[in-house]
């Protein structure tokens, strides 16, 4: 097993999560088996009762584990399936060490951070390194670990402990420091300054871990990147072609591709031993350039507004936006979102904020589309169903999710049932109409991991035939997609809201959950109960993100008539003999033993 540590320093958020998964990806085009776990020195057992203020969203896996949003991109960019265990927190590590001193495990010995808990850390990473994630159920060749937080930053110092004792452990040979460090460039001298990064480096050493890769970012290009560069390597004592840098990009799908130009992959082969497939590699890599190339060449703009509770931070929203790029490079489309403040768009907010108000209007009706995210507690909820109100009477393509979904219900019992306490009981738990309901066996008083969470089936009713969701679905009796919910759909109310024309055309193996919801007579209108954007992949769209945008420019229904393929004009590929041409559907993965083969390769 090799084993690459991802470290950062100078400041937090300078891109480690991204970096770690271009290397991977890098890797993984040589056609290696690759595995990533993200540490994370925080005291909590794992992500799920943050804020998304805090650290953006919370992203779900398959297990339902509620980990780090940087998993989110180590299963997008590596197309693979991870575990809550390969997100490891402060708070995971003293809870097992503290089990085990109840147990006696440590035979009535003093339990201290050395040797127990850097132990406990490195026993944690060799165990999940060999844990299979990929489809084919191979054991990964290589773990990418990345160490969140900044170097000399006191909450890891214990992760850090353990790698430095880690890396004689798996012997020298197989173990990789790559050190994300950033290059201020400050405005009034107009150069590139490195003795922060120099400082880091040094801080570094000294506490026993020797970087074998610097990777400088920094907002713009250096303005002198071979000065930088001799610089870098003279007082960090690395060789020139272990000094990368890594700019601002447009996108991060084109992150791989800078760092490959960069001689990244030969490095990394070189320094682990590892074979070189050029076949599998020149295939692999080709896929990203053209999926960076139509992202750079598209020319037509969908506007898409997202009208959500945490619009001050993209990052809450990370999954959906890049469900949408997907989406958007599938048919040729760059997607330009506007976040549409939820609280903006209510009325109470006309006599408070009118500027507020009527900017938050008018961002929602220059869109093309609109999408009504997840979320929780009562703030912005009015807002959602507003805008739920106003998709549904002017035929705006609309596509609801999670708490989204309950928004367009409430709304539809609202003004179409005319049932004018219709609430949930998360806003109001003696609701007289009650359409939204709190899970009874979901509802306990710990708030961590007690949701309705990770990847269930959902089932499509008989008669769906003529549902837009169960096409773009690829006309399949079932899906399985991942939750995050801790409140549902009111079956006392199904029949009457489908008598008025919302279908319920998917509910759970069941029946008794509501999981998806349609109206006919409208261009698209979607919600689900479920999150897919967890499932998105950069080559392997998410279907209800790819209808919100073909309604949002008026092909969705030649795109289903054409049984899900795109018109030659819009068609996602060329004319290459080894292009991955294939229907959407074709595309999507519903089990862990699935497979798709394309050009004989799976």
């Amino acid at each position: 097993m090799k084993y690459i540590l991802v470290t950062g320093g100078v400041m937090s958020g300078v891109g480690k999560g991204i970096i770690a998964s271009s290397i991977g990806t890098l890797l993984k085009s040589c056609g290696i088996h690759v595995t990533s776990i993200k540490i994370d020195p925080y005291l909590n057992i794992d992500a799920g009762t943050f804020s998304p203020y805090e650290h953006g969203e919370v992203y779900v896996l398959d297990d339902g584990g509620e980990v780090d949003l940087d998993l989110g991109n180590y299963e997008r960019f590596l197309d693979v399936t991870l575990h809550s265990v390969n997100n490891i927190t402060t708070g995971k590590i003293y809870q097992e060490v503290i089990n085990r001193e109840r147990r006696g495990d440590y035979l009535g010995k003093t339990v201290q951070v050395i040797p127990h808990i850097t132990d406990a850390i490195q026993d944690w990473v060799e165990r999940v390194a060999k844990k299979p994630v990929s489809i084919d159920g191979v054991q990964p060749d290589v773990c990418i670990v990345e160490l969140g937080g900044t170097i000399g930053d006191i909450e890891s110092m214990p992760f850090v402990e353990a790698f430095r004792q880690f890396q004689f452990k798996v012997k020298k040979e197989n173990f990789i420091c790559a050190h994300v460090s950033f290059i201020l460039q400050p405005g009034a001298t107009g150069d590139d300054k490195t003795k922060p990064t120099q400082a880091s480096v040094r801080e570094l050493r000294g506490l026993g871990l020797i970087p074998d890769l610097i990777i400088c970012r920094s907002t713009k290009p250096c303005f002198n990147v071979e000065h930088v560069k001799k610089k870098i390597s003279t007082f960090c004592d690395v060789a020139l072609r272990q000094v990368l840098f890594m700019h601002d990009l447009d996108s991060i799908y084109k992150v791989p591709l800078f760092m490959e130009k960069q001689g990244a992959l030969n490095f990394l082969l070189d320094r682990l031993n590892l074979p070189m497939n050029e076949t599998h590699n020149r295939a692999f890599m080709k896929q990203w350039k053209k999926l960076s190339d139509k992202l750079d060449n598209s020319q037509k703009v969908i506007k898409i507004a997202l009208v959500g509770k945490y619009t001050q931070l993209s990052d809450a929203y990370a999954s959906v936006s890049r469900a949408l790029i997907h989406a958007g490079a599938y048919i040729k489309h760059r997607v330009e979102v506007t976040y549409v403040e939820a609280a903006n768009l209510e009325n109470e907010t006309k006599l408070t904020d009118a500027v507020g108000y009527h900017e938050a209007w008018q961002q929602l009706c220059r869109s093309d589309g609109v999408i009504v995210p997840g979320g929780f507690g009562t703030r912005g909820v009015e807002g959602k169903i507003e805008a739920c109100r106003w998709c549904r009477e002017t035929q705006k393509p609309f596509l609801g999710i999670c708490l989204g979904m309950q928004a367009a219900v409430i709304e539809f019992s609202r003004n179409v049932l005319h049932i004018e306490n219709a609430e949930t009981t998360e806003i109001d738990i003696n609701a007289k109409e009650p359409l939204i309901v709190e899970m009874p066996e979901h509802c306990p008083e710990n708030k961590g991991g007690t949701m309705r969470l990770g990847k269930r089936t959902t089932i499509f009713k008989k008669d769906s035939n003529t549902s837009n969701i169960f096409k773009l679905y690829g006309c399949r009796k079932n899906i399985e997609e991942r939750h995050r919910h801790r409140y549902e759909v009111n079956l006392d109310y199904v029949e009457r809201l489908e008598k008025s024309g919302l279908k319920f055309v998917g509910t759970d193996t069941e029946g008794r959950r509501m999981e998806i919801c349609e109206l006919n007579d409208h261009p698209y209108y979607v919600a689900t109960q479920f999150h897919p954007e967890y499932l998105t992949r950069p080559l392997k769209p998410s279907p209800p993100f790819v209808g919100l945008l073909l309604a949002s420019i008026g092909k969705l229904r030649s795109y289903l008539d054409n049984e899900c393929h795109l018109t030659p004009d819009e068609s996602c590929s060329d004319n290459d003999s080894d292009d991955l041409s294939v229907k959407l559907q074709d595309l999507i993965v519903t089990s862990t033993n699935s497979k798709i083969v394309v050009n004989g390769e799976v």
